[in-house]
Parts: C-alpha cells; structure tokens; sequence
C-alpha cells in the first residue's frame, strides 16, 4: 500500500494512551479543565462568515463525555452550510462533526451499555446518534432514523476546545492510533458505506466521478474490494492526481470523456458501478452512462438538492440508483479498524491549521481547494 510511511509517521502525532509518559502529560493539562470556565469556539454567524468566540466550557450531563479537541476536520457538507445553503444548519452555529481528541470529563453513568472511559483516553466520536428507538435504528441504520442528530448540527460541534456528547457515542482508539488519524475515522466511515452499497465489484471496472475527500475514500475502498479498474474524473487537475496516486485512472472531463474510457475499457458494457461524489445533474447523468445494464449507480454528492435525470434510461437498463447517506455504526467502526491496520487515509495532503484560521480555510475549500485532502483544525490549546 503506498504512503504506508508516510502514514506510520502521522500515527506519533496528536495524545496517546494514558499509561504513556506523553499521556500521563495529556492527564495533567486536562485536570485543569475544572479549573477553566472559558473556551474558545469558532462560531458560523452568517454566510461566509466565521469568528472567534468566547464560550463556556460545557459540562457534561449525566450520560454525557466532556472532551478536549485535538483535530476537528471540515466537510464537504458544512461548506454547503457555510455558504448558508444547508437548512440543516442555523447560525449562530458551532460546527464540526470529524474530530477526535481526549476525555477530559465523564458524566454520570446511565446504560450498562456505555464504553468504560477515562481521564485522558484517547477517542473518536460517532457524531451521528439516535435519540429516539426506531425501526431503521433496529436494523443498524442509525444513519436513516428519524429522531438522528447530529454533532455540530442540531447541537454544538468540535470546532472548539472542547465538546459534550452522549457517552455511548464515543469510541476508544486502538493502542498506538493518534488522535490526527483517528479523526479521520468519520470520512472513512462514508466511503465504507459507499463500498457497501456498491457490492460485488471484484475484477470489475468502476468508475467515480469527483475526486473530493469522500471520492478518494471510495476508490480506497474500492480498490480494496477488488476492483481491477476506477476510472476516476474531476475537473481539478490536482485533484485528479491525487486520484491517481492512489490507484484510479484519472481523466479530465475538459479533455476527455469519463463516460467513453470506461466503455472503452469494458468492450462498450460499461462499469460494474458508478459513484457520484459531486452532485449535479451533470454528474448524475454522466454516472448513469457509464453503468453497464443492471449495474448500479451510487448518489452520494449533495452540490444540487434537485436535478433532472436519465429516468428512461435507468428503467430500460434496469440499473439500480442507490442514495448513500453517511454511514452505519459497524461502517464506522470498520472505519477505525481500517485506519489501524493503515489499510486507508488521505496522507500526504492533509493539512492541519489554528482552529482561529477556519474561516479562511472553508473559502479556500470552497473557491480553489487544490491538493488538499482534508483540513484538520487545531484548537489553540493543542
């Protein structure tokens, strides 16, 4: 696997386990937390607009973890709410949903089910949660429920130093697993659901257009499940190469198109699948071209709420047009097990920045995000 170097260096970074002389360290500035009132959060006020706040410190409630964050990630969709175009979020907001970082403060216990936590573990959340019992939730798809929230949407998120959720939400990293790769553990978790939906795709041809973070995500996964080609496109020529690097068979769709290679390479059947990782009616119909008869079709890009499609075309070939949605509890924790076997990441283009420069960075994801896989915001504090 490439970059497995690269990656085991990104493994020292961020809190380790609590034994360890650097946890024992970690242990001692978060007793200090009781102490401490203030907090400094990175609040959406306005569209395009983000500032440093004064906020207390929440307390954790009974059922509830108080942690300290160390990486907080930036999404795809908080960009869409950024930019005021998700309902979903309503400023005066405090976003971020990707993190990891430590307990720093446990409340009182309520289920026998909840994960036994301590003073300075390290950890990674599931911001995805149910708050009510539901039929989906039953089946394992807490992703589909409707009583979910979400962190750092219907509540206040990581973008801060420190964040409550619910205690069953929080899992333990693996011995070794810093607390930068565990917060990648949520992305990884959509592009698992994305290979889930996907299927059999074991010396087939697939094909997945955008190349943002959850694009290079699915063709890991992909990839790993055994495909023998994903023809990859996005109009961003670094972008494109770090798709590339990866594994995929980049094509500009300014030069060339996407549709036309994956029939050349499959005698004009066409991919096992298509994924769109963008969202436009564009794409959407693009992805729908390039799937052989009975293939499927994978929408997870969210650009357009509405847009018109191929109907005609997806009866008569009989394909199968599946929405992926984030992802399921066990596809999250396949996540965190993909992260420590070192088997998936977004190395070497991550970048880590003062949770203070947020701002700046969701334009610059927004107008020209270039080779960059993945913001990571670091709290002052760190």
């Amino acid at each position: 696997m490439r970059h497995r170097h690269v990656w085991r260096l990104h493994r020292l970074g961020g809190h380790f386990p609590a034994g360890s002389p650097q946890g024992r360290k970690s242990i001692h500035k978060i007793q200090h937390v009781g102490r401490r009132r203030g907090m400094k959060a990175l609040v959406w006020e306005a569209p395009r607009e983000m500032r440093i706040r004064e906020q207390d410190v929440p307390r954790p409630g009974p059922g509830e973890t108080l942690i300290k964050v160390d990486y907080a990630g930036i999404c795809g969709s908080e960009l869409s709410g950024y930019l005021g175009h998700n309902a979903l979020r309503v400023p005066p907001l405090v976003m971020g949903h990707e993190f990891a970082g430590t307990v720093a403060e446990v409340g009182s216990k309520i289920s026998d089910s909840e994960p036994a936590l301590s003073t300075g573990d390290a950890v990674t959340v599931n911001p995805l949660y149910c708050t009510g019992e539901s039929e989906l939730q039953a089946r394992g798809l807490d992703q589909l429920c409707p009583t979910r929230q979400l962190v750092g949407a219907h509540v206040p998120g990581a973008y801060a130093e420190f964040v409550t959720v619910p205690t069953r939400t929080v899992h333990p990293l693996p011995a070794g697993m810093s607390t930068r790769v565990g917060a990648l553990t949520e992305p990884v978790g959509c592009g698992v659901r994305i290979g889930e939906l996907a299927g059999n795709v074991r010396d087939a041809t697939c094909l997945i257009v955008g190349m943002g973070p959850i694009g290079l995500l699915a063709l890991q996964v992909l990839l790993r499940s055994g495909a023998k080609d994903v023809v990859v496109a996005d109009l961003d020529a670094e972008r494109l190469a770090m798709g590339e690097r990866y594994g995929g068979i980049p094509i500009d769709p300014a030069e060339s198109d996407p549709v036309e290679e994956v029939l050349s390479r499959t005698d004009g059947i066409g991919a096992v699948a298509s994924v769109d990782a963008v969202g436009t009616g564009h794409t959407r119909t693009q992805c729908v071209a390039g799937t052989m008869t009975t293939g499927t079709v994978i929408l997870s890009g969210l650009h357009e709420e509405t847009s018109e499609i191929p109907a005609a075309d997806i009866i008569r070939r009989e394909i199968t047009l599946r929405g992926s949605f984030s992802y399921s509890p066990a596809n999250f924790r396949e996540a965190l097990v993909l992260l420590d076997r070192e088997e998936i990441s977004l190395e070497p283009w991550i970048v880590e920045a003062p949770l203070a420069d947020g701002g700046k960075w969701f334009d610059r994801l927004i107008d020209a995000p270039g080779d960059v896989s993945k913001v990571l915001l670091v709290p002052e504090s760190q």
